[in-house]
């Protein structure tokens, strides 16, 4: 009997130990992230993610770090690099933790940020794919505050693309901000990005 508590007592310990480095690894590859070390970050976030390959959410930010960073970039290579990388490690995400809102939201920043590079190129086939990814986070979340400042944002760009009024979508900018108060997940470590872009929105709002 004292043979089996002591090794329920060393598996517990274990379990908190694990728990403890993941703990301390993510907030180590935010406090990177937060200082401006992208790399160093997403090479955390990488790490944590091979010793913790059931947990989405590493996977999750190494693909958000990749597709942010990709934004802006000139270099095609680069560029693909980043957001194959991005493609990858969210894949892997979206295997672990299926019909997941904030994977879906992910995906269609990816495609933006192709999209945002060569329009020319992506921007009939992925634009579609982002309305339909969109539209399936809305019904598995409705009440997800980046979901709806998400699908909002894409909806004001495309409005905005074919010379069409940007108002009808500033209510639901409106109701992401107020969402954003109120939303809250038992999952340490889950998304809480939007806030601050939601009330930029609101402030440049059919203008």
């Amino acid at each position: 009997m004292k043979k089996l508590i002591l090794a329920i007592v060393l598996i517990g310990s274990t379990l908190v130990n694990a728990q403890d480095r993941y703990s301390s690894g993510m907030e180590k590859a935010f406090e990177l992230w937060q200082n401006q070390k992208t790399t160093e970050a997403s090479n955390l976030f990488e790490r944590i993610a091979t010793a913790e390959p059931d947990k989405w959410l590493p996977y999750y930010y190494v693909s958000q770090i990749n597709t942010v960073i990709s934004f802006g970039e000139k270099d095609e290579e680069k560029l693909s690099k980043q957001l194959e990388k991005a493609k990858e490690f969210l894949d892997v995400a979206k295997a672990i933790s299926p019909d997941n809102p904030e994977i879906l939201i992910q995906e269609a920043l990816i495609n933006t940020a192709w999209i945002a590079f060569d329009g020319v190129t992506y921007g009939m086939t992925l634009s579609q794919e982002n309305v339909q990814l969109y539209q399936k986070a809305l019904e598995i979340a409705p009440d997800n505050p980046r979901v709806i400042l998400s699908k909002a944002e894409w909806d004001m760009g495309s409005a905005r693309y074919f010379g069409k009024d940007v108002t009808p979508y500033c209510k639901d900018v409106e109701r992401a901000l107020e969402l954003f108060a109120t939303f809250k997940s038992e999952t340490p470590f889950y998304p809480t990005w939007g806030k601050e872009r939601a009330e930029e929105v609101l402030k440049s709002c059919g203008k």
